[in-house]
């Protein structure tokens, strides 16, 4: 479950993020021609990750947000912009904010993540730090890709996965969850 962010990563603000490295156009993070942000810092360490070189807090880079806002939209063939790792929602308040700016170009965002959907709303709920900016990331994001990389669940068949415990969740998918959780919680809390 992710915890609020230690100081190194936490000394982001709405103005830097801490990255490890910038793609400014692919095609294999999310659909279309993509400008995408490897964040730095993750604690999740899954065996067999291919993006090993961004787990360590203290590495990489600091971006300012202004510049990678710019760089994007000065690209009229991106589709979007992918967020993607090291753990994005470590840094959910710069990231929130680059998402919130990239919807109003009228573009999409695409979300890794480590954690699955279900550990996100944990943490919205349990964490008075980080919570709000993780909520308002989920909600500028179009589309979600949770859980971890398991290596034994690899499978190079599945469209941007790359192990199929990984769950590509549109907006609608997760609100289908959420509810789904609520009326497990409201059942849980109201035994006849």
């Amino acid at each position: 479950m992710p915890s609020a962010p230690k100081n190194r990563i936490g000394s982001s603000t709405v103005h830097s993020l801490r990255i490890s490295g910038i793609v400014e156009e692919s095609c294999v993070d999310g659909p279309g021609l993509r400008y995408t942000v490897f964040t730095q810092g993750c604690r999740r360490n899954c065996k067999g990750c291919h993006n090993h070189a961004t787990h360590d807090e203290d590495g990489g880079y600091f971006a300012d947000v202004q510049s990678i806002l710019t760089q994007f939209a000065g690209n009229p063939l991106l589709a979007g912009i992918t967020f993607s790792g090291g753990e994005p929602f470590l840094q959910a308040v710069p990231l929130a904010f680059l998402a919130e700016q990239i919807k109003a170009l009228g573009k999409n965002v695409f979300t890794y993540s480590g954690y699955t959907f279900e550990e996100l709303l944990r943490l919205i709920n349990t964490d008075s730090v980080l919570g709000p900016a993780v909520e308002k990331l989920l909600f500028f994001t179009d589309t979600l890709v949770d859980g971890p990389y398991i290596e034994e669940q690899r499978d190079l068949t599945l469209l941007f996965r790359g192990s199929s415990n990984q769950r590509l969740l549109d907006k609608s998918e997760r609100e289908r969850i959420r509810a789904s959780i609520c009326l497990v919680d409201f059942y849980a809390h109201n035994a006849y």
